[in-house]
């Protein structure tokens, strides 16, 4: 597919306003929001990191997370529910390639109150209208733990096709291989699943 002239993929900080979430920069003062709901390890089960163990322990995962953003390898969002003001979870665009007009949205997590909701079909919608519309991207990825069916069925869900699994891709936390897999919209594809997701939001 040939693409005309576009300007410069540069994914930056930026916040995004929806009905039910308001994806903001992830910031310092989310810390305390963000420890509060995000104790459980069931949450981190299939993540590089275990649980906040503290309010400290999130001001040091900001930290972290912000490292990387100053990077300009990712962008970070706290998720904020709207009715409430709240911090609720965090996601990203992650592996940022710019020269490929690619990113992945990833580094996803809620509290457990708020998965199962509208949250985040939302919050995929929100991110994946500004990929495509705004910075003009060729490919999102997503990708998940092959043993993490929830988030398999909910990527799914979302009208992502399902590409193959890495096998062997990483070591997980708790010494198990893990195997990844992967899926992406990519910019054709985008209208159908944009009508998609705004028909799952209208439920």
């Amino acid at each position: 597919m040939e693409h005309k002239t576009r300007k410069p993929f540069d994914p930056q900080p930026v916040t995004l306003t929806g009905d039910l979430v308001r994806l903001e920069p992830l910031d310092p003062q989310h810390a305390a929001d963000l420890y509060a709901v995000g104790a459980e390890e069931l949450i981190w089960r299939y993540t590089a990191r275990p649980a906040l163990r503290s309010l400290p322990d999130a001001q040091e995962w900001i930290s972290d997370c912000l490292a990387q953003v100053a990077k300009g390898a990712e962008v970070r969002f706290a998720v904020i529910h709207q009715p409430t003001g709240k911090a609720v979870g965090s996601t990203a665009y992650i592996d940022v390639v710019r020269q490929h007009r690619t990113l992945e949205i990833g580094m996803t997590w809620y509290g457990t109150a708020w998965q199962r909701t509208g949250v985040n079909t939302e919050c995929k919608y929100l991110l994946m209208r500004h990929a495509f519309e705004e910075l003009q991207t060729r490919r999102v990825a997503l990708k998940s733990d092959s043993r993490n069916h929830r988030s398999r069925r909910a990527i799914l869900r979302l009208g992502a096709v399902e590409e193959g699994t890495l096998r062997n891709h990483r070591i997980a936390r708790d010494g198990v291989d893990r195997h990844t897999v992967y899926y992406s919209v990519i910019d054709s594809e985008w209208p159908t699943v944009k009508e998609r997701l705004e028909g799952l939001m209208r439920r």
